[in-house]
């Protein structure tokens, strides 16, 4: 029985593989997105965080997501700049109000602007699929 399970096992990864390979994938660092491929890149300071630090970038990143949504459904419109704008607003959120924030509250403030982030997804989502720009 142990073999009929494992050697199932072994067919689905090997068949989930030849799919990939059907569909000629190929692995590239090559970082630029499909859709937008003028958007503007991280702070390079955010890049470099040092490791202990990277919730903070965590935490700016989900500012950006939620400014990002919320000025798609505002505006009714995913054009480019609307949906990647600088990262000028969510650094500065961030420098204003968590900057200096102990751990834990940085943490709570990452779940909250990804949950307003989730709240407007399905309405940004809806609003660039008719612009396809998804």
């Amino acid at each position: 029985m142990m073999r009929v399970v494992a050697t199932a096992g072994l067919l689905v990864v090997l068949g989930a593989t030849a799919g990939v390979a059907e569909r000629n994938l190929i692995p590239t660092l090559d970082n630029r997105p499909d859709v937008c491929p003028e958007q503007s890149p991280e702070p390079e300071w955010m890049q470099n965080i040092d490791v202990r630090e990277s919730y903070k970038r965590l935490l700016i990143q989900q500012i950006y997501r939620a400014e990002s949504m919320k000025r798609i459904v505002d505006a009714q419109s995913c054009d480019c700049p609307v949906r990647y704008p600088t990262w000028e607003v969510a650094v500065r959120v961030y420098t204003e109000r968590y900057a200096s924030s102990e751990y834990w509250d940085v943490i709570e403030a990452t779940s909250a602007y990804r949950r307003r982030a989730n709240e407007l997804r399905l309405a940004a989502k809806a609003i660039c699929d008719a612009a396809g720009n998804w």
